[in-house]
């Protein structure tokens, strides 16, 4: 691929978007690779666990405003098209098996902000700034936002979406955005490390279903959500990760998933 960048090191995959020369903007063409990868990853055997991660200087700086810019010569259902491509994407990390890791080097801006916070786990350093800049040049964060409403919640969803400021990396931890704050010398090693912890501790099944239970059971009435949730615990039972797992730890030997 001539964007995107895959590779798997000890059960980690990673993904890389290589556009460092425009800052890693999002385009129809970069969206499509993206889309290839997290699929491929999805599907691969010797991937655990996902990290997603990009070359240069920023994270990622949202959409290439040029391509946006030739977009609006298009009719409503060919950029109709467009943005369903995009929250294809979207929709695919939040939902796909695996866990994905952000690894946010440098800034994550408006939708490259979006691509970092719909990440499972998010690391990233001091210098980075985040933020949903769309209103400030008269778009609108709109895709994101139902990922952002579930990820922090509506009041500081739209302390950031309305106001489109940018925020600094400790802020960003504090609001949920991401999950770690580390030193740039350190973010390559401690994400590994983290990834590790998740493929040597952890069972894929577990993680799998419970990652798809979290999506779900926020559709789900009170009610809908615990049937659901006690079906599924009757269901895991008798799984053969869950056997195995109980089993080793009564005969009190260790376990490496």
């Amino acid at each position: 691929m001539e964007f995107v960048n895959y590779h798997v090191n000890e059960r980690v995959g990673y993904i890389t978007l290589a556009r460092a020369e425009k800052r890693n903007a999002l385009n129809y063409d970069v969206v499509t690779e993206l889309k290839r990868a997290f699929a491929f990853a999805e599907e691969d055997d010797t991937c655990k666990v996902i990290v997603l991660r990009a070359e240069g200087k920023v994270f990622c700086a949202g959409a290439d405003l040029e391509y946006i810019q030739r977009l609006q010569e298009n009719d409503y259902h060919e950029n109709l098209l467009d943005s369903t491509h995009l929250m294809e994407l979207f929709r695919l990390i939040y939902t796909l098996k695996k866990v994905v890791i952000a690894q946010i080097h440098g800034h994550a801006i408006a939708g490259g902000c979006g691509l970092a916070a719909i990440c499972d786990f998010g690391f990233t350093v001091p210098e980075a700034k985040f933020g949903y800049t769309e209103v400030k040049i008269g778009f609108i964060p709109a895709i994101v936002k139902v990922f952002l409403l579930r990820k922090i919640g509506e009041a500081r969803a739209k302390q950031l979406l309305l106001t489109g400021d940018l925020i600094s990396a400790e802020e960003a931890e504090r609001f949920g955005l991401v999950n770690y704050l580390v030193p740039a010398e350190e973010l390559e090693e401690r994400v590994f490390t983290f990834a590790q912890k998740l493929c040597a501790e952890n069972s894929k099944q577990s993680m799998e279903v419970t990652k798809e239970m979290i999506a779900r059971v926020q559709e789900m009435s009170l009610e809908e959500g615990l049937q659901y949730a006690a079906e599924m615990n009757a269901v895991a039972r008798g799984s053969e990760d869950c056997q195995r797992g109980i089993a080793s730890f009564l005969n009190k030997e260790p376990i490496n998933w």
